[in-house]
């Protein structure tokens, strides 16, 4: 019996050692309806400190469970169980707050630092985010104590994740399993994402897709699910009803739960972030599942306050144990306290919380050294990230990416940084626009269907700034005109109803405009209208020199030619003292010129050239039908002469209209700008301008309130200010406005002359180009009303600024002057056109080349006289009789002068058969 009553004995000391080793400690644990998760991780804390009582811990709770939104009765129900412990004497070491967020937890927060109530809070929220713990003392942010729960951290990772896709704009949609209400500025903050942070309206697949569709007509390409697998799945499917998947939209799943992303998709790739145990910790988790039944999900979130629950305790001892525990600690009731009379509190609980050394359940906490814990301790747990391809619903594979430590400001770790890139939502801007040559040219051929000096910019711009964009045609064909009403039309109204993220064109920059949207800095200098009009077409002809005189003046002249050279051979043939009648009287004269009717028709032709006629008429008739002759070619040459030349220089000089005063002042043509366009909205404002300063003015003068010497200095007969706008306006409303600018260019060539048609008024960029690609048209006057040509983007767009930078590096390169010279002085579509005729120029040959035609016809019909000739004298028919050659005698020629005054005579041979006797006598 003595062994027996030994081991008796000694069981009864070490139980009395242990009772004396063994901590009470007293817990106020404080939790949110909807947050039972948390209290069943604190009950497998406390029955796990209970199994193993080599810790020395005996915990004594009070749960106390309240509403989030009804912080009175949360607050009246913490205080009764609060002060209900303090008449039990058993002061609470410590209080646990398990509240989430809101007004409840905001509520627990201030009667904690109110009652300077030592406190560890798994609540959300980051540096500053907890309102009643943001001014805390150093000594009260040594006992008030926060731990930011896993679904605060995990959100995190978006901005990981932006910032290595570098991410232009983003959806972020939660569940009821996280609080994003303070990241709504601090998520992205700094950087420049557009985005959106929403919950998940409900379960209803139908709601999920209108909430999408909503996000999508934001521009939004970019989404990121955080929630349950459940609520990732509804999204998912609702996102492949809406055919919301493709190289347009990147998907983004977070989610504290375990498994795989799964959803009825046809095809589609997600991006998944999940959280796994540290590998130290795999172990003692799976214990503490198995042993203690801790099987709540997401087993993170247990395991999260399983720790928190466990390291309190031990914190507590800690400082119970080795003294550090205030012996004197006050408390005082809630309805002591009177807002100045908080107890003071030299308690470190922050420093024994950081120095536990048990073995944490998932992963281990981080707590900053120097610093507050609130806002900045978290679960340092680790997050595996991959690729997950599902197709027709299942999933196909999942290619690991890389994975994410928790942190504040922790960046991916990739395996592959290429990898990720192809998990990206390629950015895809939508362009608005309208046909203008040379900027914008529809081209089937092209990639994107136009090219064009726009194309080639934004082809630049997208170099320096990564996007992709479809192009498409501006719906009802206008740049943007606001009506009476305030409303837009065109590219204008596209961009301002988000249907279009640019606009890209021959777009104008104008005050009004720039109150809707936003315009880059100018890509082209500045532009002003100008009036384009038909080319004077100066009419030529070879034989224009031939209709200089009228027909019937020709046929006079003829007749008189022919008349005169008749009456010359008449005078010389009857006059007794003309050569021929009177050869001995001229037989001395070396001029023997007999004027047959063949020499007289030629006297007179050459009587008419500068190489004069020749010997003149021995007779007086003669000579005085000559002189007169002489002096009518005188006057028809001179006549001719000046003729011809003001005949060829008239034509050149029609250029009635050379500016926008000229077309104001005359009536003969009607001109106008294109309706909708820019150059209409200039007449049109500047007309209600005129019409404005017109009525004040009147006003001015009409004013019976002035003195008789203000009246005086308006005291004016006419109108002193101009009404040229208004005049011209009304004249452009009665031509009528061209819908189009191909009308405007037909109506101008169907002009019929430059002095009588129509003149368009348009911008000088698309005169310009007018002119250049056609032959018939030019353009008049100076430019006015001159305005840059801008990018057009969304107001606020963060595109502005990027297309700026571009924009300003391109002209920096002198890019932009390279496309000038491609798009105007190296177009192919420019034509060579001939040169007009100009005032300082000559003659030219198309009004001159007749006379070149006439010498050619006369030297040919001299070749033609040539070879008649010699062909008369060669083989002109001879009579033949036989053999015998048949001597003729030739024509007697009497030469009146010959001294001897006999007939001489020649005789012709002909063949006729003699071959021995001589041709030659």
């Amino acid at each position: 019996m003595q062994p027996f009553h030994t081991i008796i004995v000694l069981f009864s000391l070490s139980c009395v050692v242990l009772s004396q080793n063994t901590q009470n400690i007293n817990v106020l644990l404080v939790n949110e309806e909807n947050n039972a998760l948390a209290e069943k991780a604190f009950e497998v804390a406390k029955e796990y400190v209970r199994r193993n009582p080599s810790l020395g811990l005996a915990i004594d709770p009070v749960i106390v469970v309240g509403n989030r939104s009804d912080a009175k009765a949360f607050l009246e129900n913490v205080c009764r169980k609060y002060n209900g412990m303090l008449s039990e004497k058993r002061e609470p070491h410590v209080i646990l707050d398990f509240t989430i967020t809101g007004v409840g937890s905001e509520t627990i927060k201030s009667f904690t630092a109110a009652l300077a109530l030592p406190t560890i809070s798994g609540s959300f929220g980051q540096v500053g985010d907890l309102r009643q713990w943001r001014s805390l003392s150093v000594n009260q942010t040594k006992y008030l104590l926060q731990v930011m729960p896993p679904a605060d951290i995990l959100p995190e990772s978006i901005r990981a994740i932006v910032t290595k896709q570098d991410i232009t704009n983003a959806a972020i949609i939660f569940d009821e399993h996280f609080v994003m209400d303070h990241k709504y500025k601090s998520l992205l903050q700094n950087i420049p994402t557009r985005h959106v942070i929403t919950p998940v309206k409900s379960f209803s697949k139908d709601e999920i897709k209108t909430q999408l569709r909503s996000l999508r007509e934001l521009d939004i390409v970019n989404f990121f699910i955080i929630g349950s697998l459940r609520t990732i799945k509804n999204v998912l499917d609702s996102a492949d009803e809406n055919q919301y998947f493709g190289r347009k939209t990147a998907w983004f799943a977070l989610s504290l739960d375990k498994g795989d992303v799964s959803c009825g998709c046809k095809d589609a790739t997600i991006v998944y972030l999940r959280p796994t145990p540290d590998a130290k910790s795999k172990d003692r988790l799976g214990k503490i599942k198995t042993t203690y039944s801790m099987n709540g999900e997401p087993e993170i979130t247990s395991a999260f306050y399983f720790d928190l629950s466990l390291r309190s305790f031990l914190a507590i001892k800690s400082l119970l144990d080795s003294g550090s525990w205030p012996n004197d600690m006050q408390y005082i009731t809630c309805e002591d306290y009177n807002g100045k009379n908080t107890p003071s509190r030299t308690l470190d609980l922050k420093t024994a919380f950081q120095e536990i050394k048990e073995t944490p359940t998932y992963a281990p906490f981080y707590i900053p050294e120097d610093d507050s814990m609130n806002g900045r301790s978290y679960m340092e747990f680790s997050a595996d990230l991959s690729a997950v391809t599902v197709k027709d619903g299942a999933s196909i594979g999942s290619r690991s990416l890389g994975s994410w430590k928790a942190g504040l400001s922790n960046p991916l770790t990739l395996t592959d940084a290429d990898n990720m890139s192809d998990y990206s939502a390629q950015v895809v801007y939508r362009i608005v626009t309208v046909e203008q040559h040379p900027f914008i040219i529809r081209d089937d051929t092209a990639p994107k269907g136009f090219k064009g000096y726009c194309i080639d910019l934004i082809e630049e711009i997208r170099k320096i700034v990564k996007f992709d964009y479809e192009i498409t045609l501006s719906p009802d064909g206008n740049f943007g005109t606001m009506d009476e009403n305030g409303n837009w039309n065109g590219i204008i109204k596209e961009l301002m109803e988000k249907r279009a993220d640019i606009g890209l064109t021959s777009l104008s920059v104008m005050a009004e405009r720039e109150n809707v949207i936003d315009f880059t800095v100018p890509y082209y200098d500045l532009v002003g209208i100008t009036i384009m009009m038909s080319l004077p077409k100066t009419p030529t002809s070879l034989f224009k020199f031939l209709t200089v005189l009228e027909n019937d003046v020709w046929l006079s002249i003829m007749g008189a030619y022919f008349f005169t050279s008749f009456l010359m051979w008449a005078f010389d043939k009857w006059s007794p003292y003309s050569y021929q009648n009177n050869r001995e009287k001229y037989k001395d004269d070396e001029e023997k010129r007999e004027f047959t009717l063949k020499e007289c028709l030629w006297f007179c032709m050459t009587s008419l050239t500068p190489q004069g006629g020749g010997e003149a008429p021995k007779n007086l008739s003669g000579r005085l039908l000559a002189a007169t002759w002489w002096l009518f070619g005188f006057i028809i040459i001179a006549s001719y002469t000046a003729n011809l030349a003001a005949f060829l220089t008239v034509s050149r000089l029609d250029t009635p209209i050379e500016s926008l005063d000229d077309l104001s002042k005359q009536y003969k043509i009607q001109y106008a700008p294109v309706n909708g366009s820019s150059a209409m909205s200039y007449f049109e404002r500047m007309a209600n301008i005129e019409g404005r300063f017109y009525e004040i003015w009147k006003a001015m003068s009409l004013n019976d309130s002035l003195s008789e010497v203000e009246r005086a200095k308006l005291a004016v007969w006419e109108y002193p200010v101009s009404d040229k706008y208004s005049k011209m306006w009304q004249a452009m409303k009665e031509a009528g406005l061209p819908n189009s600018i191909e009308e405007a260019i037909q109506r101008v060539r169907d002009s019929r002359t430059s002095s009588d048609g129509f003149a368009w008024l348009g911008d000088a960029t698309d005169v310009r180009y007018q002119v250049l690609t056609s032959c018939d048209l030019q353009m008049v006057g100076d430019e006015f009303s001159r305005k840059p040509y801008a990018i057009a983007v969304q107001q606020g767009s963060p595109l502005k600024d990027q297309f700026n930078n571009a924009i300003l590096q391109l002209l920096n390169k002198r890019e932009l002057e390279k496309l000038k010279e491609n798009w105007w002085n190296k177009n192919p579509n420019a034509k060579r056109c001939d040169k007009q005729d100009d005032q300082s120029d000559g003659i030219s040959i198309q009004n001159i080349g007749g006379v070149f035609i006439v010498i050619f016809m006369g030297i040919g019909l001299a070749c033609i006289t040539l070879g008649v000739e010699y062909w008369w004298y060669k083989w002109r028919k001879r009579s033949t009789i036989g053999e015998v050659t048949r001597v003729e005698p030739a024509k007697v020629v009497r030469n009146v002068a010959d001294p001897a005054d006999r007939p001489e005579y020649s005789f012709r041979s002909r063949n006729q058969g003699m071959t021995n006797l001589k041709r030659k006598f």
